[in-house]
């Protein structure tokens, strides 16, 4: 493992609260090293790496997530710049949030629909796991958000075509997101599938 780190680079790593240790693990990470047995031999690595995945810095099977990588990105510049903050933000997990239905009873074009549950649950959870599904890189807030909206409104307009409640067979929001149930809705909206109706009529109505 090479690290050549200037004076600007451990300023912006400092001010960014991220330590030479966890740097390191990163950089070892980056490079293919089995870092497993070092993990499991030290306390003091156990801990940095306890940190990096609390800093969203590393996922599953001793993966950098895309802050992880911005941060080897950074170390290996010449300028050493800024380091480029993509996690999540809490207005991007609000707007999810804020679109997901609260319960699976609605009104859309005129039609009342009764359902008998809730679907926004364990909000603490969903944002956490909404980070997460963020920093791994696959997926970008404005992707996860308006994939919701297509799910949502078909789901809708079907209720709507056929006289049967089809939010009722919605997951509830940390199930949603657990199972990637938004990857299909995704998938529609690169294939240039929209919501072909105005903003008014997308609401569906007040959910109750």
């Amino acid at each position: 493992m090479k690290l050549v780190a200037g004076t600007k680079h451990l300023t912006e790593l400092a001010n960014r609260g991220y330590s030479v240790e966890q740097v390191c693990l990163l950089k070892l990470i980056d490079d293919g090293d089995d870092i497993k047995e070092m993990i499991d031999s030290s306390a003091k690595w156990a801990a940095v790496y306890q940190s990096a995945i609390r800093k969203g810095l590393i996922f599953e099977e001793n993966k950098l997530t895309t802050d992880g990588k911005e941060i080897i990105i950074f170390i290996d510049s010449k300028e050493g710049k800024r380091i480029k903050k993509v996690a999540a933000q809490s207005t991007e997990f609000d707007l999810f949030w804020n679109e997901f239905p609260k319960t699976d009873t609605f009104e859309y074009k005129g039609r009342k629909f009764t359902g008998s549950r809730g679907l926004r649950t364990a909000r603490d959870d969903c944002r956490t796991k909404f980070s997460k599904i963020i920093l791994e890189g696959e997926v970008t807030a404005t992707q996860l958000v308006e994939a919701l909206k297509l799910d949502v409104h078909q789901k809708k307009e079907m209720s709507y075509k056929t006289g049967t409640n089809k939010l009722s067979f919605m997951q509830n929001s940390l199930t949603y997101l657990n199972q990637r149930s938004y990857d299909p809705f995704i998938d529609l909206l690169s294939q240039g599938v929209t919501i072909q109706e105005t903003l008014k009529t997308n609401s569906g109505g007040t959910d109750i």
